[in-house]
């Protein structure tokens, strides 16, 4: 039975013009790299936000720039993974349907765990196995810790571990769940901890232990506490980051690529986006 968790927003006008101001905005940022590489983590949340207005008036993804919008965030986000495990010279990065040279730039602090995170997630999304094994590959002292607590980058070196089948997933994943407790992680605001972060981690465990029924029932679990969290009041409400649930978006396209069936529909998951019914419409 198909469990549907209903989407908290309902876009109108002004969102569809927004959404179309940002996008001309974006392409215009990712085209000014050229004269400013180093930039590019900056374009990447612009990227970001762009990604999130096109969610909110397109929840199920049905056009190409929402689609369009997903592998630009990817790509951008890619980049500056690229430039920070770069110590010297240049790198080639595809965005935006061109390939841009960007300075090497060694370790730097926006390089951190929560944009790993989210540009792992994207691939995902986007079903892009090289650039997740590339972010997999990311050396962890490469990846800014500064202000995490340390479940996050359990979290992470769990993540790694599984795409690139190295050993020890258990006791990392382990450390990840424990430590992300809200008595242990103090740093991390307890509500976004327990409604938004933490979450995906147990998800991630039903997955990879292949239980279907678990992960259904806790995929709906996600998106109604997703959903809590930002409609906690009405200017949380109205902020696009919360308009999609790209974490548990991304472990549900990861299981149904593995063949498991999702019986959870939501506007926080996008349609199309899940069932990969656009990839290859353009490089990512």
């Amino acid at each position: 039975m198909t469990v549907i968790v209903s989407r908290h927003f309902t876009a109108g006008v002004t969102e569809e013009e927004w959404a179309e101001h940002l996008g001309k905005s974006l392409y215009q940022d990712i085209d000014r790299l050229a004269q400013y590489p180093d930039w590019v983590h900056v374009v990447f949340n612009d990227a970001l936000l762009h990604l999130g207005a096109r969610c909110t008036v397109d929840p199920s993804a049905e056009r190409l720039e929402t689609r369009e919008a997903v592998v630009n965030a990817l790509q951008l986000g890619s980049a500056v993974f690229a430039t920070v495990t770069a110590d010297e010279g240049t790198v080639e990065c595809r965005i935006n349907r061109e390939v841009r040279t960007l300075p090497a730039g060694g370790p730097a602090s926006f390089a951190d765990l929560g944009m790993w995170l989210t540009t792992f997630w994207l691939a995902m999304v986007c079903r892009d196995r090289e650039r997740l094994t590339q972010l997999a590959q990311v050396p962890l002292d490469r990846i800014a810790a500064d202000g995490y607590d340390a479940y996050a980058r359990h979290w992470v070196d769990a993540l790694q571990t599984y795409w690139l089948q190295g050993p020890d997933l258990v006791e990392k994943l382990t450390l990840a769940v424990e430590t992300s407790h809200p008595d242990v992680a103090s740093f991390t605001p307890r509500s976004l901890l327990q409604a938004v972060l933490a979450p995906p981690i147990n998800l991630f465990y039903l997955l990879i232990t292949n239980n279907p029924a678990g992960f259904n029932e806790f995929l709906a679990r996600s998106l109604e506490l997703h959903k809590a969290y930002w409609t906690v009041d009405e200017d949380r409400a109205e902020k696009p980051d919360g308009h999609l649930a790209l974490a548990p978006l991304a472990l549900a396209c990861h299981a149904y690529d593995g063949g498991m069936a999702i019986e959870v529909e939501s506007g926080y998951l996008p349609h199309h986006l899940l069932t990969r019914d656009w990839i290859a419409e353009f490089p990512t």
